[in-house]
């Protein structure tokens, strides 16, 4: 080949090189879809929770999860593991062990790809978050209710419960390099949709929880006039005004017995 040609062949490798290492191509979307699942790489594994757990348990209930998981293996429909999956997933819930039940649950999601299964997969790992004090297994859960609840909100975006599950995921196992996003994402939410009661009690929970009884009384009196029956609002307004002093005592009674009545 010529001097001429030699040089056109180089330059286009050092142009596809260019492109393929030094320019990012990607959606901007995309981009943070794959770099919020990069900061939230696994510190563990199903197979080290499951061997951790296993070794727990007595030899009755590693007999019934043995059985349990036996009898999965022989099913070859969808619809059978599903229902299989289902028993195990609720096995491993009431043994105590909501991260390894939110993965047959999560099992159960990519199976069917429903909006209902990623919701209840998210909300077990969610529980798993709020439950677990180990930090690993923590931020295993947490990225998984992530990924579940942005599963469920793919189906179905105008689903405000996903979204709002999505953000408590973040307010519980807040992240390293954004402790406020929860927070963030409720307030947005709360001002897209200012008379959304799920939103309101949701950020008045967390006003609870930081000591803002006031601000959390005002947004649940705001909740109880849009829904006077919705039950959550009354035990929470309850719990608020419990909180508040000794002038709120009685609308704190009343509304405790309104919440224990239903």
């Amino acid at each position: 080949m010529t001097k001429l040609q030699w040089i056109v062949i180089l330059s286009a490798v050092g142009l596809f090189f260019l492109l393929y290492f030094g320019c990012n191509t990607k959606p901007e979307k995309q981009q943070q879809l794959e770099k919020t699942r990069a900061l939230q790489a696994e510190s563990t594994d199903i197979s080290v929770l499951l061997k951790n757990a296993k070794e727990s348990l007595s030899s009755s209930q590693n007999g019934r999860i043995f059985l349990l998981e036996q009898e999965l293996a022989q099913l070859e429909a969808d619809s059978a593991r599903i229902d299989q999956l289902k028993k195990i997933s609720g096995a491993w819930f009431e043994l105590g062990q909501p991260a390894i039940a939110g993965y047959y649950a999560q099992e159960i999601a990519d199976l069917a790809g429903t909006e209902e299964s990623w919701a209840i997969a998210g909300t077990t790992y969610t529980i798993c978050v709020q439950q677990s004090t180990e930090p690993r297994v923590r931020d295993y859960c947490s990225g998984r209710a992530v990924r579940s609840f942005e599963n469920a909100i793919s189906i179905n975006p105008d689903q405000m419960s996903h979204q709002v599950n999505l953000a408590l995921v973040y307010t519980e196992n807040p992240p390293p390099d954004n402790p406020m996003r929860g927070i963030l994402m409720l307030r947005e939410l709360n001002d897209a949709q200012p008379n959304n009661v799920l939103v309101m009690n949701t950020l008045a929970r967390l006003a609870i929880k930081t000591g803002q009884i006031d601000r959390a009384i005002q947004r649940l009196e705001r909740s109880l006039e849009l829904e006077p029956d919705n039950q959550n609002t009354i035990c929470l307004l309850a719990t608020a005004y419990g909180n508040a002093g000794p002038d709120y005592a009685s609308r704190a009674a009343a509304l405790a017995a309104k919440c224990d009545a239903q």
